[in-house]
């Protein structure tokens, strides 16, 4: 969910088969269509009374609602009671997509097996790693008897200090569409439902509940949109979660436009519109304009879908045609994904060291190289000294704060409290027990590989000029409900490795960071590894790919500014407008309401070229590039042909030209022949190479990102001409660039 906490308590928010297999989820039983089973639903709806469907379309939030249900409330996110003559199922909901979220131990002693962040996963660039992420979270989802996960994040990143980036999947809408889609199939094969969300532009957490994010309609469905029309189509997620914040003057869970409009009409999405928790702010407005359930009903203003609702569809204000379609959507999102006829009820064993084994690897295939000079990585077997200093590398790895947050497997080491901040109530600063030193020396036992924690530079300084090598722990810890200030480490981290690097020419420096931060030490060090949040085996990740055990093959799924003034915004927009009460109030939707908070606009001025795009179009050189990312072995790209006519094409040849084995993601952009649009990610592949093996690939261009939005088609429109196409390493390569002529043709909305 948005997630968020009432004063202390906390409110929501692989590659290969056998690693697929190795998540236990239930065998999938046959599934009626998307036809069968509103069908289905639509003859329940007629056999229920009016209470009976007013039941269904407002949900507790159990911390907050002892005393309203004779059922049993497990302390989670929410809960919607079933009706037993009509056989409906009473459903249960949790946060999210990295796991099941347990945030400040509402239900004592429940562990999970916590993923990467979403940014690593996404640095995979390989849609079947996210589904086995799904899938393993999905299935621990269902054997602590809950049926729907609040996942899905798809929400592009704009600014690059929004403090739930590492919850989502980049900058790119057919990258982010894709792999969400991937993860929301994940998710549902245990036959239970994933959302979507948060839909959308809850591009900030500053002000999240009162800012209104402001746009074009042709920019938005080329960007942000676009993201949630491909995951949607390819995960069909059986919920789709609206957001907090306005878009263009209205609420987004009362926006006609975005739910009625877009995701309803154009789109044809027949699941349900749940609302983020304490999102509603109407009654009539917002059922009339496409919402069909409250969620966490305690954490609104008011229960606007309960009596308030129930009065308005008496009065005639609401048909009744809309509350039976509100129910009815609810019911086929159960029905499709098998969460109707196979509820969740009863508590189930987890096979958690099979399913540590699907988070280890997706943190080493989303863990990224960004540099690596003299190849001082893989560390030589021939390192007699090794010291790791900060980040309390000794007993774990960071994690992101909010309602994603995942009690994992073995513990927390170390929490630690907020005392100020929008998050303060319900987040703590929390590392997971995975530790890098133990797994370093597991890896390494000819080296003496010691520890210190960096708070003296001097003393690191000196620790790192005694060792044959030394490896910086740098943390940048970002949380839901509140954006970063700015993008350079905290409590002085730059000075202590630029300290260290001086001391020491065989540096690395291991950033564990919430997204992008700025490296102004980064020509002193040889080696730099983005390692994002690697989840609950995230300490033999990172030595695995140090020692070279596995080969780095992460790409950035989002730009890293050399400096804040390349952004769209230097900073989070509304940070100056808002007082710290109100900035707090305005992140916390139990109490947003209860004030008279002031909107403001944020206006999107990139429009649809978000990220590498607005880079490209500003010609301003990033830090590092989206897709950017050095592996241990080389690639060469052999023979392209590009082709044209009704699609657009390349096929070419990838050659492992080193001597390990290794994965590359080459990467095909395109823009039409004498536009000034930038190029666009238009196909991926993630492949994987022994040495001096070659594969044929074939990428095909997303007929989307061809076009154009036409607002007065209404639909996309393929100019037909001349297409620049880069088979490409990144986003700013253009080392291989071919020309192929497309057909003009129109698409559907």
């Amino acid at each position: 969910m948005g997630g968020m906490l009432l004063g202390a308590t906390l409110l929501c928010g692989i590659g290969s088969t056998a690693f697929a297999r190795a998540t236990s989820a239930p065998d999938a039983a046959p599934r009626a269509t998307v036809r069968d089973a509103r069908q289905r639903a639509v003859a329940i709806v007629a056999k229920m009374t009016l209470d009976e469907k007013m039941a269904l379309v407002h949900g507790l939030f159990p911390p907050l609602a002892k005393g309203k249900t004779p059922n049993e409330l497990i302390p989670s996110a929410g809960h919607i009671d079933g009706i037993p003559r009509l056989g409906i199922p009473l459903i249960r909901e949790s946060d999210a997509s990295l796991g099941v979220a347990n945030q400040i131990e509402q239900r004592k002693g429940d562990v999970a097996t916590a993923l990467p962040s979403s940014l690593a996963t996404a640095a995979t660039f390989d849609p079947a790693i996210a589904r086995a992420g799904g899938a393993m979270i999905g299935a621990e989802a269902r054997a602590k008897r809950f049926d729907v996960l609040l996942a899905g994040g798809v929400n592009l990143t704009r600014d690059p200090w929004n403090g739930r980036n590492f919850e989502y999947l980049g900058e790119d809408p057919l990258l982010s569409g894709t792999m969400a889609g991937a993860h929301i199939a994940g998710v549902q094969s245990n036959r239970i439902v994933s959302t979507v969300k948060h839909f959308a532009l809850n591009s900030q957490e500053t002000g999240r509940t009162v800012v209104d994010a402001r746009i074009g309609e042709a920019a938005l469905r080329m960007s942000d949109l676009l993201a949630f029309e491909i995951a949607i189509e390819t995960g069909k997620p059986g919920s789709v979660m609206c957001a907090y914040n306005k878009v263009n003057g209205d609420w987004a869970c009362e926006n006609a436009h975005l739910l009625n409009d877009v995701l309803k009409r154009d789109w044809g999405y027949r699941g349900w519109v749940m609302s983020d928790w304490g999102a509603v702010h109407s009654t009539a407005k917002a059922a009339n304009a496409g919402l069909d359930q409250e969620s966490g009903q305690e954490l609104d203003r008011q229960i606007y879908f309960a009596d308030a609702l129930k009065a308005d569809v008496q009065a005639g204000r609401v048909p009744m045609a809309r509350l039976d379609d509100m129910v009815t959507r609810y019911l086929t999102g159960l029905i499709e994904t098998g969460a109707y006829d196979a509820p969740a009820g009863v508590a189930q064993a987890i096979p958690y060291a099979a399913h540590a084994e699907v988070a280890q690897r997706a943190a080493e295939a989303g863990i990224v190289l960004l540099k690596n000079e003299g190849n001082v990585l893989p560390l030589a077997r021939t390192a007699k000294r090794v010291v790791l200093i900060g980040g309390r590398a000794d007993v774990g790895v960071l994690s992101g704060g909010g309602s994603s947050q995942v009690r994992s497997v073995g513990g927390a080491p170390v929490e630690i409290p907020l005392t100020s901040g929008a998050a303060m109530s319900f987040a703590r600063v929390t590392w997971h027990a995975s530790s890098p030193l133990l797994a370093i020396r597991a890896a390494m036992p000819q080296a003496k590989v010691t520890w210190i924690d960096g708070r003296d530079p001097a003393a690191a300084a000196a620790a790192a000029r005694a060792a044959d090598i030394a490896i910086i722990f740098a943390t940048q810890w970002t949380t839901e409900a509140q954006d970063v200030a700015d993008l350079s480490l905290p409590e002085h981290q730059d000075d202590l490795i630029a300290a260290v690097a001086a001391a020491q020419p065989r540096t690395v420096a291991v950033m564990e960071t919430g997204g992008p931060v700025l490296m102004p030490w980064l020509s002193a060090v040889s080696a730099v590894v983005q390692a994002w949040y690697p989840g609950q085996r995230g300490g033999p990740a990172i030595a695995n790919i140090l020692t070279g055990r596995v080969n780095p093959s992460g790409r950035l799924p989002i730009t890293f500014p050399a400096a804040t003034s390349q952004a769209p915004r230097s900073a989070p927009v509304g940070l100056d407008r808002l007082s710290t009460a109100e900035a707090q109030a305005a992140a916390d939707p139990g109490h947003a309401s209860e004030h008279q908070l002031p909107s403001f606009p944020a206006d999107y001025v990139e429009g649809a070229d978000v990220g590498y795009r607005w880079y490209e179009k500003t010609r301003a050189k990033p830090l590092f590039p989206f897709g950017h990312g050095l592996s241990y072995t080389g690639f060469a790209y052999r023979n392209p042909v590009v082709t044209g006519g009704a699609t657009l094409s390349i096929s070419f040849d990838v050659v492992n030209t080193g001597r390990i084995a290794g994965a590359d993601v080459p990467q095909m952009y395109v823009t039409r022949e004498g536009s000034n649009a930038p190029m666009r990610l238009a196909g991926f592949r993630r492949v994987t190479l022994k040495p001096g093996q070659s594969t044929h690939v074939t990428l095909v261009a997303e007929p989307r990102i061809l076009a154009d939005y036409d607002t007065k088609l209404p639909g996309w429109r393929v100019a037909g001409g001349r297409y620049r196409v880069a088979l490409a390493r990144n986003a700013s390569d253009r080392s291989i660039v071919s020309t192929a002529t497309v057909r003009a043709a129109t698409m559907k909305p």
